[in-house]
């Protein structure tokens, strides 16, 4: 007799090693993210999925631009997201630095990013972002 087959379970997008139902998920079904980093990771996840309505919707009102039209541009293939802080200033501010890496039109991009957040009554919110200097990324494991 053979043996039962298991049903494949896709590792979520943004590298965390849980499945997408355990992790980013259920942020972008709508439950709000605890942390800043758990909302960074789930927009990381949401643009590999080509969900604008997530990332407007996660978007602060002050910042947040009218569309994002991500299908008008070439469409990147995400690579993978790593995490290199993240750092709460206070109870409604934090920030989280990461690198995600892509390729577009067959050619390798990679985004070192540190992203702003405020949490507003009890959800987190991406406010904008500024590229570090070059020399502070850690080396990659």
């Amino acid at each position: 007799m053979a043996a039962p087959q298991r049903q494949q379970i896709s590792a979520c997008a943004c590298g965390s090693a849980l499945s997408f139902a355990d992790c980013c998920g259920r942020y972008l079904a709508g439950a709000a993210a605890p942390t800043a980093e758990a909302l960074m990771r789930s927009r990381y996840t949401a643009f590999t999925r080509q969900d604008e309505a997530y990332l407007l919707a996660t978007w602060h009102p002050d910042t947040r631009p009218a569309q994002l039209d991500l299908h008008l541009h070439p469409v990147p293939k995400w690579l993978g997201l790593k995490v290199i802080a993240h750092q709460l200033q206070s109870d409604t501010h934090a920030t989280v630095e990461f690198v995600a890496r892509s390729k577009i039109a067959g050619r390798a991009q990679r985004l070192h990013e540190i992203s702003r957040f405020e949490r507003v009554e009890g959800r987190w919110f991406y406010l904008n972002a500024a590229m570090p200097d070059q020399g502070s990324e850690k080396p990659d494991d």
